[in-house]
């Protein structure tokens, strides 16, 4: 585990799209993302046999960032990193040990 706690050297955001039923204090349908956590991550941009190996699976895969094990991440949400955002394009639990999640990002324009 000390090795992943090294890595994780940057503070993101992991937001969620508001559910349909999800009302602001005037009873009108929230159209803005919520806040699910503020954790610490590592960004780590594909390259090489990592980037042509995710492109063989989903040819926007750009971004891997990983993440302490957190129940309920999944491919709906996205992430923001100091202006950067990323959409999660799907998730890797390695080894199903429950210590970590890889969240395969797309960084959006």
């Amino acid at each position: 585990m000390t090795i992943l706690v090294n890595r994780l050297d940057k503070r993101v955001k992991v937001y969620r799209p508001p559910g349909p039923e999800e009302t602001d204090e005037y009873g009108e349908p929230l159209n803005v993302p919520i806040e699910v956590c503020n954790i610490w991550a590592a960004i780590e941009p594909l390259q090489g046999r990592e980037y042509f190996a995710a492109m063989q699976v989903n040819a926007e895969v750009t971004t891997r960032i990983r993440i302490r094990y957190r129940e309920g991440v999944d491919r709906t949400m996205f992430v923001k990193h100091k202006g950067l955002e990323f959409e999660i394009l799907y998730t890797i639990n390695p080894k199903f040990e429950n210590k970590e999640i890889q969240l395969m990002c797309k960084e959006r324009q």
